[in-house]
């Protein structure tokens, strides 16, 4: 087993990489603290977005380019711009060998861009489209954190309570509280990184795993800083947050994420699956995280090893919704947003974290990586701009996401003084 396939498990769903991938060590950068609670509102029925599902078909390359949803004709970018985001996405494309690209693009004031491009399908080259249905990894962060901080707002738990009053068996649990483990600074080892890990879910993709098993594998290992003293993107952090979640609500996280979260944010088409079931339509999903290194077909993979770190579906319509409201706290008090997004230094220039949310070029929001697909799910608090992108392949490109690739492409052509810029995965 190659070391580069248990730092890439998971990775990423982190724009700093997965929530969500590998990392690699830079200068740190000053912490940041980034404060939208002026914009926030406390109310959990709110509604949170305009649907609109005017179609329109552009064609411009041989393998089509679709564009059916939350853009109607009238609202578009101008020819010019679509012009240069067409060639930019498909130069993106063809340099990280992407079969297909889903993006959505929100400008209030400028307009919009929603267009999909190559193909869903290597087998039968069926085209990828906008209104799929994708695995978005890491990106599942954002709302199990959210889901725990409605329970600080109720005040059933507090930011800086020790795991250990909620889960016994946490090395150096004592010591480590929920923030720490929400900002990726507890020091846990990933299990993601454990060789006997990567080996045992390579070798049967389709097997389910529960919390307490994924936590095992990360647990045989030492603690690698001292809580606090450093940022480590670690899925472990999350699968803990779960369980806190299930202890204090006494409910299966995923029905507390249901009931809490994508129901008052009026996400129909985001679900929390129990094993490898994936709703249609969807693209197939390609990755070369393999035993043997060779590329296959992941779709139907099943992701319960990444639970509340990573295991949950979306769409692009919903994606759309959800990057608002997370980015400018909508189902949470304005305080509790305040301390969401604190944002601390990743060791990558421009990227900070805060709490299950990062911070890049300005852009508030998530990535993900799961093998066979990445997304990115951004809002630019200044434009009040939302950035949405599907890919099916996690497949790096000289060691660079595939995600990043397309989503920084289109930033140094829209907002050029605010590019998302995450050269490298997190680790």
């Amino acid at each position: 087993m190659r070391r580069t396939h248990s730092r890439r498990l998971f990775a990423a769903a982190l724009l700093v990489a997965s929530v969500l991938a590998p990392m690699a060590a830079t200068p740190a950068t000053p912490a940041t603290a980034v404060n939208l609670a002026g914009v926030a509102v406390h109310d959990k029925t709110a509604g949170v977005a305009v649907h609109d599902k005017t179609a329109g078909v552009a064609v411009h390359d041989k393998t089509a380019v679709h564009d059916k949803n939350d853009c109607p004709r009238e609202d578009r970018l101008g020819r010019g711009l679509t012009t240069r985001l067409d060639k930019a996405i498909a130069g993106a494309r063809r340099e990280a060998g992407i079969p297909g690209v889903a993006v959505g693009l929100w400008m209030p004031g400028k307009g919009c861009y929603v267009r999909a491009t190559g193909i869903a399908d290597k087998a039968t080259r069926r085209p990828m489209s906008t209104d799929f249905y994708s695995r978005i990894g890491s990106e599942t962060k954002t709302f199990t954190v959210t889901a725990l901080l409605e329970l600080v707002d109720d005040g059933r738990i507090r930011l800086d309570d020790p795991i250990s009053r909620y889960i016994h068996g946490v090395p150096n649990g004592r010591r480590i509280t929920l923030r720490q483990l929400a900002g990726m600074r507890s020091g846990l080892y990933p299990y993601t990184d454990d060789k006997g890990f990567v080996h045992d879910l390579l070798s049967d993709p389709s097997r389910s795993f529960t919390p307490r098993q994924v936590l095992k594998y990360g647990f045989k290992h030492h603690n690698t800083f001292k809580p606090g003293t450093k940022f480590q993107y670690s899925n472990s952090n999350l699968v803990l947050l779960g369980l806190v979640i299930e202890k204090v609500t006494g409910q299966r996280v995923a029905d507390v994420i249901h009931e809490r979260v994508l129901r008052p944010a009026h996400l129909d088409h985001t679900l929390f699956p129990d094993g490898p079931e994936f709703p249609e339509p969807h693209a197939r999903g390609y990755t070369n995280q393999t035993l043997s290194g060779k590329v296959t077909d992941a779709t139907n993979w099943n992701p319960s090893w990444g639970w509340t770190a990573g295991a949950m579906i979306s769409n692009m319509h919903d994606l759309r919704c959800w990057a608002k409201v997370v980015a400018t706290g909508t189902l949470l008090t304005p305080e509790t947003q305040k301390q969401r997004l604190k944002m601390l230094p990743t060791g990558h220039p421009g990227t900070n974290y805060g709490l299950g949310i990062f911070s890049s070029g300005g852009w508030i929001g998530h990535n993900g990586s799961i093998p066979g697909y990445e997304s990115v799910t951004v809002y630019l608090p200044s434009k009040k701009a939302t950035l949405v992108v599907l890919i099916n392949t996690d497949i790096t490109h000289e060691g660079q996401e595939p995600s990043s690739l397309v989503a920084r492409a289109i930033t140094e052509i829209v907002t050029p003084n605010n590019v998302y810029d995450r050269p490298l995965p997190l680790r």
